[in-house]
């Protein structure tokens, strides 16, 4: 009896692959294939990029190129410029000094000239007449004074910069505030008569900050500021126990500002210049049969040395 037939008549039976002779007839996972041909694939591609890049490479380098040549003709220009610069900042260094002591010059001018009208006048006038005029001119300022009194000291907080990076916020500055507070402090303790830095203070006069310059009358001050003021011998002692001297003394604390009373048995403070006052003038002249009060400059004034007026000048 003859074994079934498997599958459809009219069909070749078809045998499975035997393990071993596909082994034999291909002895390499087709996955080492793979990755060959896709190793050739990026090396070529990565070629292709390369040649691609070149162009962009060649750009860059162009461009640092005339970036190195733009920097070299600027420093030499720049190089070329600094004498020029040098010299107009030595020139203007030089008109500065040269105004300053025209000013210097003309100041000394001035107060001898004051001198000869202070003698000429004592002349004109009779000793009594001299006298109160002096007086007049010592509390108005305008007349040089000699006396006992204090002097109070400020001084900015020494600069405090970074040890390894030399880098510092900055000290803390005076500001015209200040002084401006510790001078109504001293006219309130009973000074006759008060100076910053030789600027005599006046009924006129202002203290202004203009950038990182202290004005006194518009006269430059620098730090450290001496406010010098004549007076009886109780004025130190109200000038410390007013608010603005504890006030100053908590800021000196807590900044670093140097802050400082003494007393001073031998000052002696300089003139204010002569303010340029203006006067009213009638719209109509006035009838002959008016008043006979006229408008007219001030008698001129010298710097004659005058007694403070609380005994503590000579």
């Amino acid at each position: 009896m003859s074994a079934p037939r498997l599958g459809k008549p009219g069909q070749d039976r078809v045998y499975a692959p035997d393990f071993l002779t596909e082994l034999f007839r291909n002895p390499l996972d087709p996955g080492y294939a793979d990755a060959a041909a896709a190793r050739r694939g990026s090396t070529e591609s990565a070629a292709a990029r390369g040649w691609r890049a070149w162009p962009a490479r060649s750009v860059s380098l162009v461009v640092v190129v005339m970036l190195g040549f733009l920097f070299a003709v600027a420093y030499r220009q720049t190089m070329a410029d600094e004498p020029g610069r040098s010299q107009a900042r030595s020139g203007l260094v030089a008109q500065i000094k040269e105004r300053e002591n025209q000013t210097d010059r003309l100041s000394t001018r001035a107060d001898q000239l004051r001198e000869e009208v202070s003698r000429q006048r004592d002349a004109a006038l009779s000793g009594s007449a001299a006298a109160r005029l002096r007086n007049l001119e010592a509390s108005t300022g305008l007349g040089r004074v000699r006396g006992d009194g204090v002097v109070v000291r400020l001084a900015d907080a020494p600069d405090k910069a970074d040890a390894v990076t030399g880098v510092g916020a900055g000290p803390p500055r005076v500001l015209y505030s200040d002084l401006q507070g510790v001078a109504n402090a001293l006219w309130s303790a009973g000074a006759e008569a008060i100076a910053i830095n030789g600027q005599r203070l006046t009924s006129t006069s202002t203290i202004r900050s203009a950038g990182e310059a202290m004005l006194v009358d518009f006269r430059p001050v620098t730090g450290p500021y001496e406010v010098s003021a004549i007076g009886p011998e109780s004025m130190r002692r109200k000038f410390e126990d007013s608010r603005n001297a504890a006030l100053m003394r908590k800021v000196a604390q807590g900044t670093g500002l140097s802050f400082g009373v003494r007393e001073s048995d031998d000052l002696t403070l300089p003139a204010a210049p002569e303010p340029q006052l203006r006067y009213a003038k009638p719209s109509v002249s006035p009838s002959p049969s008016a008043s006979g009060v006229r408008s007219g400059s001030p008698g001129s004034s010298g710097p004659a040395t005058t007694a403070s007026p609380s005994g503590g000048g000579r």
